[in-house]
């Protein structure tokens, strides 16, 4: 059960998504998680309300279960094949400790001083994830696919944007955390 719980190395996981993958590009599909949201509004009736949602929406239901398989997978994950703390870099979980208060660091997947019940109380948690929401899909929409959808499908595919998203995805990460987070938090 050891090899359940504990993360999987580069060589079981790499190659469990190249398979994937090489199976997708075989069936001539590609895949992404925001592309979604775009196929359940379609699904769910917003081709009423604007032009973007007109599209077969029923060809990419195949996507809506991969969807509903994450969905799915962690939650199993999470609750039952997982010992559900993330061991940072002691230095780093120091830092969160002393300079921004957060004493959830190594006891859960997420800091709970944002991501969790009681912290939505707090107006400014609130208003921080729903900045933090629309600027994701924003940039996803923006950059024309997910971090999941450049970055493992884009990028096998070889093509050229994916690749820039990438490493626009990269150059936001470090800008986030290194000048942005320190003025939030």
């Amino acid at each position: 059960m050891d090899f359940i719980y504990d993360t999987w190395p580069w060589y079981v996981s790499g190659p469990l998504i190249a398979l994937v993958m090489f199976l997708l590009l075989f069936a001539g599909k590609s895949f992404g998680m925001s592309s979604n949201l775009r196929t359940m509004c379609s699904a769910m009736g917003a081709e009423k309300f604007a032009d973007f949602f007109k599209f077969n929406w029923k060809a990419n239901i195949w996507n809506l279960t991969v969807v509903l398989g994450v969905v799915i997978g962690g939650f199993l994950a999470s609750t039952f094949f997982s010992n559900n703390v993330v061991t940072i870099n002691p230095v780093i979980a120091t830092q969160l400790q002393e300079d921004y208060n957060f004493n959830s660091v190594n006891s859960s997947y997420l800091p709970k001083e944002i991501f969790s019940a009681e912290a939505l109380d707090n107006p400014f948690n609130i208003l921080i994830l729903l900045i933090g929401g629309l600027l994701v899909g924003f940039g996803a929409r923006y950059a024309g696919g997910c971090t999941s959808g450049h970055a493992i499908s884009g990028l096998s595919n070889l093509q050229t944007p994916s690749l820039i998203a990438v490493i626009g995805f990269f150059i936001g990460g470090l800008l986030m955390i290194h000048l942005l987070f320190p003025l939030i938090f």
